[in-house]
């Protein structure tokens, strides 16, 4: 499913991406897909508890230095890109999630949130697409979703930096 197109993959039905990031952005590109399982236009709201929801970036592992996310949400309901790293020995998905459906961000590296912008913001809505360009250091890195319980529906991956 490219830029631009509609369509479904395994239980998610894309939405129509509205705007792009610019062509030529610093350092190494990760292209990252956001998504709700089972959502239509017509659904919006917190996602409740038990939602299925995908967060995707190829490539998984990049050299270390100037990195792009360029977060595309083909979803229907609002999403963000935060990067965390990973402690010795802990694997994505396994944050503890607090009573407000979020994990703690301490140690972000930053985020993908403004839609159709670069930055943080108020969030990616349906068809937007944000981006943010950071220096990352040698590492293991948790790439997710920190919008109420987008976390323990599954928005989350792995990254390395080598």
């Amino acid at each position: 499913m490219g830029p631009g197109m509609m369509g479904q993959e395994r239980g998610y039905v894309f939405s129509r991406l509205t705007c792009s990031a610019p062509a030529s952005l610093p350092g190494h590109r990760v292209d990252v897909t956001l998504a709700d399982m089972g959502m239509t236009r017509m659904m919006g709201g917190i996602a409740p508890v038990g939602s299925h929801m995908m967060l995707r970036a190829r490539p998984s592992t990049v050299a270390a230095g100037q990195v792009s996310f360029v977060a595309q949400n083909m979803g229907w309901r609002t999403h963000e890109l935060v990067i965390l790293p990973l402690a010795a020995g802990a694997a994505a998905g396994q944050r503890s999630v607090g009573s407000d459906g979020k994990v703690d961000e301490t140690g972000s590296r930053g985020e993908a949130s403004n839609g159709c912008a670069a930055g943080s913001g108020e969030g990616i809505g349906a068809g937007q697409v944000g981006w943010v360009t950071l220096m990352l250091a040698p590492g293991r890195y948790e790439l997710l979703c920190n919008l109420q319980n987008h976390y323990s529906a599954g928005m989350y991956q792995e990254f390395t930096v080598g």
